[in-house]
């Protein structure tokens, strides 16, 4: 079912998609259009998650809809990224080779009743709760994404490329693929337990 926060999740992708592809341009008028739309993007992120409790429209299709949208937008930004060779092409197939695992990993897990965040976590340890689902490494890990999505397209604006912006940007696009894969590992081990 298309409820508010679903259209809001299909929307964010098709905005993400448009997005980047004005990223082709070396116009610096129409790169710095492409990085106010990409904060409306990591914006729009946080929305289908308020309306879907702020409407009671919680749904376990919705819950799978924001997950592949993150998926594909973050995927998107990281390949057209690779192929502007803003970043190198380890980090697009790190987070793609990561990102399918650990989904396929959760949904087997939805399948006995678990969900990859929330009081039903099939996280069991402390730690694995902690790198996986608190608040504190997902804003920590989306902040850092963010940023590098953001500073990439800023950096290589005329005005971005003789300054810091470059350096940084890279920095946290780093950051973002060792949180990424940090992140993976506890969902990896502690699949053994679920999975049997």
């Amino acid at each position: 079912m298309i409820n508010v926060p679903n259209a809001i999740t299909i929307g964010r992708v098709i905005l993400a998609l448009g997005t980047v592809a004005l990223c082709f341009s070396r116009q610096d008028n129409v790169l710095w259009m492409a990085f106010g739309l990409t904060i409306v993007v990591i914006w729009a992120d946080a929305l289908d998650g308020y309306f879907a409790r702020k409407l009671n429209q919680a749904t376990k299709l919705g819950g799978v809809l924001d997950i592949a949208g993150d998926r594909v937008v973050e995927l998107t930004y990281w390949i057209v990224y690779a192929v502007l060779n803003w970043v190198p092409v380890w980090i697009p197939l790190l987070f793609l080779v990561r990102g399918n695992f650990v989904d396929a990993i959760r949904a087997q897990a939805s399948e006995q009743g678990y969900t990859a965040f929330g009081s039903k976590t099939m996280m069991q340890s402390a730690v694995g709760k902690f790198i996986v689902s608190s608040n504190f490494m997902r804003f920590s890990y989306a902040v850092v994404k963010a940023v590098a999505f953001c500073l990439l397209i800023a950096g290589n604006t005329s005005q971005g490329k003789v300054t810091i912006v470059p350096t940084v940007a890279i920095y946290c696009a780093y950051i973002a693929a060792a949180i990424c894969l940090l992140r993976g590992v506890p969902v990896l081990v502690e699949a053994r337990g679920i999975l049997k």
